[in-house]
């Protein structure tokens, strides 16, 4: 190669072949020069390290203060849907599913998440009871992060509707226990004293 930018100055022929360029101390080398390979290396490093922690965007350049401020509310909104799916889907237990995300790169060439939602299915209930236990535990997943969303609140109400009829059923059943013993008890006490009466008549009949 003959020709090279010097300090990003107009390129020029050297009629060498070696590629000469200012180095970060201002040392002028070769393109063989060990010396520049070092240099070329740390900078790659650097680089790479930079990009990592997210301190350049994607043309490699250093974040500006609005890209830098983006990339830290995008943090943020990343760690905040993070723990609150995690909310969810530890108050869910066995009910809930996996926790799924929608995502935005941002300025530092990173995907941080920016919404979430985790499914909770509701098994079929075979008693009033499990149903009531099934509703308390959707309410409670629903209400389990610090700053419930407008539809964490809807999953809730949903929730305590349930918990009420399931109370309903419950107490009606046990109504109907209640009514079961009583007709019991009315009937023993009927029969007892049916025979009672038998046993009066019995001893007035005359010799």
């Amino acid at each position: 190669m003959k020709i090279m930018n010097v300090s990003n100055v107009n390129p020029y022929d050297i009629n060498t072949n070696y590629v000469i360029q200012l180095s970060k101390d201002k040392v002028l080398v070769s393109r063989d020069d060990p010396l520049l390979k070092s240099i070329e290396e740390e900078k790659k490093s650097k680089d790479e390290t930079a990009q990592a922690q997210g301190t350049q965007n994607l043309q490699g350049e250093k974040l500006s203060m609005d890209e830098e401020r983006l990339r830290n509310q995008l943090q943020a909104r990343d760690s905040e849907v993070k723990a609150h799916e995690a909310a969810h889907k530890a108050a869910g237990g066995g009910m809930a599913g996996a926790a799924s995300y929608t995502y935005q790169r941002g300025p530092d060439g990173k995907m941080y998440a920016i919404g979430g939602e985790v499914s909770i299915s509701i098994p079929e209930a075979s008693t009033p009871e499990e149903a009531l236990k099934n509703a308390r535990t959707i309410a409670a997943a629903a209400m389990a992060p610090a700053n419930p969303s407008p539809q964490d609140f809807a999953v809730a109400a949903s929730a305590r509707l349930m918990e009420i009829k399931a109370q309903q059923e419950i107490l009606q059943e046990e109504q109907k226990k209640q009514n079961g013993i009583s007709t019991y008890n009315t009937a023993m006490n009927e029969n007892a004293s049916s025979t009672q009466d038998e046993q009066e008549s019995l001893l007035d009949i005359p010799a």
